[in-house]
């Protein structure tokens, strides 16, 4: 006690260097009164001191020094070396160091450094700084050991003391002392003493000495350190930062690290959070190239940053108390504190990734390799953007990569991106410049998958930053939406419309930056002007009017686009002013209830104003009055208006309907017209006398003549009424009575049955008698007509009485009936243009283009094949040619005598879809009614007549292709959404507009409610084609066939395959929350064969599916109704987990169909380009599905096409029928191609691979060549020029293949299988010398489109020798190999004088000279024209020498 007593006397003093006067008087007068333990101590240890130069000093002051201290080190040592006493002196000087530092005081001045003693004379001699005493002493060998003896045992004396007064800790100052010796005479035994103070110090004072020793200690006790270190490390988590701090300055074994680095890892889930930056940064700076990516796999295993902090629920209720201030002070810091130690963690990964390039590859590798979505944490997210934004040995562009992949294949979601954002926000921010670049990137992807999670980046995003990083989101969109690319603009406007909706107060400071779109609308679809003036007006008008500052704006650009003259931008102020009214004349909720809340009569006032401008500005267009009915029609249907609005749209919609296009039947109904008018397809059977009719044969007679006023009077007095408005006027009454009444049309139902003011149409049958006006007359007469009937069935197709469903059905029938005549109509009308029937397309003279030329179609493919024609005889003369070039002749005179008959009876109506109106998706619910029926009452009410309506089949075919072209249009992802270069004029969304208002789930969810009916309707044509080949004995073209009807009954079939395959094919029911509507799909099919299917797994339901599609194989009518269900069956089974499982099913129904012999209903045999596009699918599926490809292509090449050459000139391969001499190019051309994909799936030799497996890869590389083989000799008898162009082509790529695949394995088999790889390189050169002869005759023929693969062929050729001569050096047989000269020949081996002149032309073959007795045919042809062939350019390992090989072909052709 009374030595601490002294100690804190002196701490209280230990401050300074330099000490007041009033401190220096007082230790001098101390100085003076206590002499005694001075004189004591000059016995050995003050004596030598002094001498040596050095002062003792008593209190505060320092010691002082008078000489350098080496020299002073250099002294002391002398005298205790020349000492008599000398071993002995040396404990009398330790002893008297003892004694000296007893007092606590001195003891400190002996551990401070000492100071300069400043003489007149040799202050210069002195250097400003100078060690301690006991330092100085400590780097005499003599003394180490004696004084770190006495250090250490008076260590634990300070232990438990606080700093003293001047901050400073003895215990850490004694430790000081020993760092940095310059040699430490007993190491281990210093380890071993540190040690055992660790294990009894205070947890500061362990930190300190732990800290310490890697400068303590030698590095020959580091491995021994490390050891306990590890020990104590796994004891006390509480020293985990020094123990790691240590360890990373040690100089540790690989082994030693590796054991230490897996123990630390053992601990990571028990640290502290504070101490986890440093653990983890300890772990990713010890790892070696070897093992970073286990340990990295381990970390991100381990790692939980999700437990790092608070749940969402603790989280908010601290921002409540934060915001009320009083108990910030106290929730704060547990928040930021958990963030800022994720911050680190996240430094320490961005530190090791930047410096350590197998660190980046370690983490990308780890992350790409977890294969459950469930699996994925934050981590994974936090990592890609610190891979981003440090690009640390381009690992950005591997981030971006990575990152695409996981979203397409849905391992990484929208739910782990909100946990990321919602709980490391702050985090993140310092990341947002790599955020923002991976959402442009996901955006501006072609891949429709993986853009939706890009938009949710932008989202989360904005949400979560601040002002700026908002600010920067919104400039990111707009960006987007100015780009003009299809795809990213949706997804843009779709972002910004969703931001207005949730933050519209935020988004409102940036409404000047969304406004800057309105100068780039030239570039945007109707569909995204809607989007874009829709988020604008709510922005703007909404009922908070958060941007009420850019109202002006808007209608300044309203009223200058509607009085534009342009149509475009006509049609584009017509679009905007619409949305405004949307937006200002909306329904308005109170805050709480539900009760609403009434527009307010200066609004009223507004929204009945700009409606009247519209209206005015569009009635000198009907084209633009057409576009504002249909706009306004939209408008009522997606959004809830205020009934004010809503009243006053209806009341003017009603009564000028009546007005314009209805009028009373009466008894004279003649106008002056082209055609007599007459009462067409009235359904109500009462007296016509009092009834109404739609007089649309006067009014376009009479629009036609107003048009030719028009010309020379600038202005009308009434607004003209254009048939062209009828449809979309219609639609707009029609919504607003639904909207008025809730759903009853009472009002207007006899519209859907009253008859129309036509003529009679059989004049259609005499049209050649017509005008070209009288024609075009007509046929626009039947384009209106048509066109109101498919309005009619939209309005009243969800009506629920008999009655109105089987008015709709005789009007579904109408529009067949005049599809028909319109077929025939414009047959012969050529160069017409129809009125246009959807009003917010681009102009129309893209599509007026391509359906004129659709008609004239058939004449310029006649020609273009009859010019071609004479080409094929060129490459030769053989009797199968003949027999192949004469079928070929009469195949196209065919189906031109087909053609020109075709004209004659109708154009097909696909070109002209743009001109009929949209289709509704609820009248695809017609397709749910089979048998309708009703009782109709005759005049007395005692009898009854019981009528039967069915869905016929062309009305099925009719919806089944409107259903199919909506499918394709909304679910079908296009494989890239990016404009092309030159921009087509045709506009695929026309007619799609109502459609592209309805989310893609949402037309999912209606095509599963579908489903049933579409079975319903399978199974139908299925029992149809059953019973026919039952009547017909098995013959599908028996005398009873109905032609037109099969024809009918055949395109339905395939049309329901077709949409059952679209739906099923959607990519969104890959996503997780689609999974329900899936099984439900899948379900519904399971169910037509096994009840209860609700319980059933995923698996079992794909399995039920699979069997229940699986009959209808039966029943065929086509081949391309064939094909469907082969893709239909394969699209099903790869919804399950395991499509393999199916394979073999899918095979052998492919083989099946083209084992079969198709015909048509009048008996011929299918055939046409159409006919092999579909055979030329069908035999890809069969060949990618079979198990052994390379048997199946020996089984077709061999034996089938033997079978044809054998066979008749007509006739077809026995066990394949489908293969005929004008189907063998489609044949020949998918064998090449499949053989040659098989070859590159032929796994690569590796060293470690056993015996048995070397033999069976070279068994396969020899089925392979032997299949190469006979193909490449067919070209011996069908040598027309397509053939030889696919021989060479997929020639070149095989032989690619073989090198870079087969060689290698040749290298290492050649002394254990010789004989197999002689016999396998002879029939190798033998394909090689036929190629070889196909160059020759290409050069001969002089065919470009040949001539065009020679280089590449003849430089694969040289390298295929060279190849050959490299294995027989490798193998020490180089002897065996020899080249000589092979001639020139065409394909009949006949030689080619022309160049017999030039030296050694041609192939070079290479092989044993025992393997090869034809010797004096073996060539090299000076390496550029080798025969060397039949795999892909392939050397070794070496892909550049096949990139070189190509490059360098055109110097080496010759």
């Amino acid at each position: 006690m009374m030595r601490k007593k002294r100690r804190s006397s002196v701490d209280k003093g230990e401050g300074a260097t330099t000490t007041t006067k009033a401190k220096k008087s007082r230790s001098t007068g101390r100085q003076q009164r206590e002499p005694a333990p001075e004189e004591t101590n000059e016995s050995v240890f003050g004596v030598f001191l002094r001498e040596a130069g050095v002062t003792l000093k008593q209190g505060g002051t320092s010691n002082e020094i008078a000489v350098d201290q080496v020299v002073f080190q250099k002294r002391i040592q002398q005298k205790l070396r020349k000492s008599p006493r000398y071993p002995g002196i040396v404990q009398e000087f330790t002893a008297g160091l003892e004694s000296h530092i007893e007092d606590a005081e001195r003891f400190r001045n002996c551990l401070l450094p000492c100071v300069p003693r400043l003489t007149d004379g040799d202050s210069s001699c002195v250097s400003s700084f100078q060690e301690s005493l006991l330092r100085m002493l400590l780097g005499i060998e003599m003394l180490q050991t004696f004084i770190i003896n006495i250090l250490l045992e008076k260590l634990p004396e300070f232990m438990l003391d606080g700093t003293g007064d001047g901050g400073l800790s003895v215990p850490r100052i004694i430790i000081n002392q020993l760092k940095w010796l310059d040699r430490v005479v007993d190491s281990k035994e210093l380890a071993a003493k540190l040690m055992e103070l660790v294990s009894v110090a205070p947890v500061e004072v362990q930190r300190d000495i732990i800290t310490s020793l890697p400068e303590i200690l030698e590095d020959s006790q580091h491995n021994d350190i490390a050891r306990e270190l590890n020990l104590l490390l796994q004891e006390n988590t509480q020293l985990t930062v020094p123990i790691l701090d240590a360890l990373s300055s040690l100089n540790l074994s690989y082994s030693l690290l590796t054991e230490v680095r897996s123990a630390v890892m053992t601990t990571l889930a028990a640290v502290q959070l504070d101490d986890l930056p440093v653990v983890v940064k300890f772990i990713l700076h010890s790892v070696s190239a070897s093992d970073a990516y286990e340990v990295v796999l381990d970390l991100r295993k381990k790692l939980e940053l999700e437990q790092c902090v608070l749940p969402p629920a603790l989280q908010a209720s601290q921002s409540r108390l934060r915001s009320k201030g009083s108990a910030a002070s106290g929730s704060t810091p547990a928040a930021s504190s958990s963030q800022d130690s994720v911050a680190l963690i996240l430094d320490g990964i961005k530190s090791a990734v930047r410096f350590q390039k197998t660190i980046s590859e370690a983490w990308l590798k780890a992350i790409e390799s977890v294969d459950d979505v469930d699996d994925h944490k934050v981590i994974d997210l936090l990592v890609l953007f610190i891979l981003h934004s440090t690009n640390a040995n381009q690992s950005r562009r591997g981030a971006e990569k990575v990152l695409k992949v996981k979203v397409r294949t849905g391992r990484i979601q929208e739910a782990l991106l909100q946990k990321t954002f919602r709980d490391f926000a702050q985090v993140m921010r310092g990341y947002f410049p790599s955020i923002l670049a991976l959402a442009q990137g996901l955006l501006r992807s072609p891949d429709p998958c993986v853009v939706p999670f890009g938009g949710h980046m932008y989202r989360h995003s904005f949400t979560a930053f601040d002002s700026y990083s908002q600010q920067e989101v919104v400039g990111s969109l707009v960006t987007h939406v100015c780009s003009g690319v299809g795809g990213e603009v949706d997804m843009a406007l779709e972002l910004l419309c969703g931001l207005v909706t949730e933050k519209p107060s935020e988004m409102s400071l940036y409404a000047v930056f969304v406004k800057g779109i309105l100068d780039y609308m030239d570039n945007l679809t109707p569909q995204q002007i809607r989007r874009l003036f829709h988020l604008l007006s709510r922005l703007a008008f909404g009922q908070q009017q958060h941007g009420s500052h850019i109202q002006d704006d808007m209608h300044i650009v309203i009223r200058k686009q509607l009085s534009s003259t342009v149509p475009k931008y006509k049609r584009i102020g017509i679009i905007g002013a619409v949305m405004i009214v949307g937006s200002m004349g909306a329904l308005r909720l109170k805050e709480k209830g539900s009760q609403n809340v009434s527009l307010p009569q200066e609004a009223v006032r507004q929204v009945t104003a700009l409606l009247e401008l519209v209206k005015s500005s569009s009635e000198s267009s009907p084209e633009a009055a057409a576009l504002y009915y249909d706009e306004l029609a939209n408008l009522i249907l997606s959004s809830p208006l205020d009934p004010q609005v809503q009243e006053t749209i209806a009341k003017s919609v009603l009564d000028d309907f009546q007005d314009d296009f209805v009028v009373d039947l009466g008894p004279d109904i003649s106008h002056a017209c082209p055609f007599p008018a007459c009462i067409m397809f009235n359904l109500d059977e009462d007296d016509s006398q009092g009834g109404i009719a739609l007089n649309l044969l006067p009014l376009l007679a009479k629009d036609i003549q107003s048009k030719g006023e028009q010309q020379s009077q600038t202005k009308k007095a009434h607004r003209r009424v254009s048939p062209l408005c009828l449809a979309p006027f219609f639609r707009l009454l029609r919504l607003c009575e639904e909207k008025q009444h809730q759903g009853d049309l009472e009002e207007i139902d006899a519209l859907l049955g009253c008859p129309l003011i036509l003529t009679d149409l059989d004049v259609v049958d005499k049209i050649d008698s017509l005008s070209k006006a009288e024609r075009e007359f007509l046929c626009t007469l039947l384009f209106h007509t048509t066109n109101w009937f498919r309005e009619v069935v939209n309005a009243f197709c969800r009506q629920k009485e008999i009655e109105m469903k089987m008015k709709v059905m005789s009007r579904l029938r109408d529009v067949t009936f005049l599809q028909t005549l319109l077929e025939r109509a414009l047959a012969e009308t050529p160069g017409y243009v129809p009125p246009v029937a959807n009003f917010d397309g681009e102009s129309t003279d893209g599509v007026i283009l391509s359906s004129t030329a659709s008609v004239n179609k058939a004449k310029k493919d006649g020609t273009g094949k009859k010019r071609k024609a004479p080409g094929r005889n060129s490459s030769g003369s053989s009797s199968q040619l003949d027999e192949t070039t004469d079928a070929d002749k009469s195949m196209q005179e065919q189906p031109e005598k087909e053609k020109e008959k075709e004209i004659r009876q109708g154009v097909s109506l696909v070109s002209y879809r743009p001109f009929f109106r949209e289709l509704d998706m609820e009248v695809l619910s017609v397709l749910q009614c089979g048998l309708l029926s009703r009782s109709l009452l005759d005049s007395e009410l005692n009898s009854k007549v019981r009528e039967e309506v069915l869905l016929g089949p062309a009305e099925l075919v009719l919806l089944l292709e409107d259903m199919l072209r909506k499918l394709e249009f909304s679910l079908t992802a296009a494989p890239a959404k990016r404009a092309p270069f030159l921009k087509g004029k045709t506009d695929k969304s026309v007619g799609f507009s109502h459609l592209q208002q309805r989310s893609t789930k949402d037309i999912a969810s209606c095509c599963v409610q579908l489903l049933p009916a579409l079975c319903s309707h399978l199974e139908n044509c299925h029992n149809h084609f059953q019973t026919l080949l039952s009547e017909n004995n098995g013959v599908v073209d028996g005398p009873a066939t109905d032609v037109q009807e099969h024809h009918l009954m055949s395109s339905g079939y395939q049309l329901l395959l077709q949409v059952l395959n679209t739906t099923f094919s959607w990519s969104g029911f890959s996503q997780p929350g689609q999974r329900s509507l899936l099984k439900k799909a899948l379900g519904v099919l399971a169910g037509r064969l096994k009840e209860g299917g609700a319980e059933l797994s995923l698996e079992q339901l794909v399995k039920h599916s699979f069997e229940y599609l699986l009959n209808f194989r039966s029943t065929m009518p086509s081949l391309s109704t064939a094909l469907c269900l082969s893709q239909l069956l394969s699209t099903v089974s790869e919804r399950g987990g395991n499509p393999a499982a199916y394979r073999e099913q899918t095979a052998s129904l492919a083989k099946r169909f083209l084992s079969q012999e198709w015909v048509t209903a009048s008996g011929e045999r299918e055939r046409g380009s159409k006919f092999n596009e579909v055979l030329h699918t069908l035999l890809s599926i069969y060949l990618e599905h079979v198990d052994d490809v390379l048997k199946a292509v020996e089984e077709i090449a061999g034996k089938g096409i033997t079978e044809l050459i054998n066979a008749a000139k007509d006739e077809s391969s026995a066990s394949w029928p489908t293969l005929n001499r004008q189907t063998f190019l489609v044949y020949y051309k998918v064998l090449m191609a499949e053989l040659e994909k098989a070859a590159k799936k032929i796994p690569p030799f590796k060293t470690s691979d056993s015996t048995e497996a070397q033999s069976e890869k070279l068994l396969t590389w020899n089925l392979a060549v032997r299949d190469f083989h006979i193909l490449v000799n067919l070209v011996k008898v069908f040598d027309s020029r397509l053939v030889l162009n696919v021989c060479l082509k997929y020639g070149r790529l095989f032989l690619e293949s073989f090198l870079k695949l087969g060689m290698p394995l040749l290298d290492n088999s050649f002394k254990r299988h010789k004989e197999d790889v002689q016999s396998l390189l002879k029939t190798f050169q033998l394909s090689t010398r036929q190629l070889h002869h196909m160059c020759g005759h290409s050069k001969i023929q002089q065919d470009t489109s040949l001539t065009n693969h020679v280089p590449a062929l003849k430089k694969s050729l040289e390298l295929f020798v060279y190849r050959v001569k490299a294995m027989l050096m490798l193998n020490n047989c180089q002897e065996a190999f020899w080249i000589g000269n092979l001639k020139n020949r065409n394909l009949k081996g006949e030689e080619i004088l022309s160049q017999m002149s030039q030296e050694g032309d041609d192939d070079d073959d290479e092989e044993e000279e025992e393997r090869l007795p034809q010797a004096q045919e073996l060539s090299e042809d000076e390496v550029h024209e080798s025969d060397s062939e039949e795999s892909r350019t392939i050397n070794r390992q070496e892909d550049v020498d096949q990139e070189d090989v190509t490059d360098d072909s055109d110097e080496q052709e010759k």
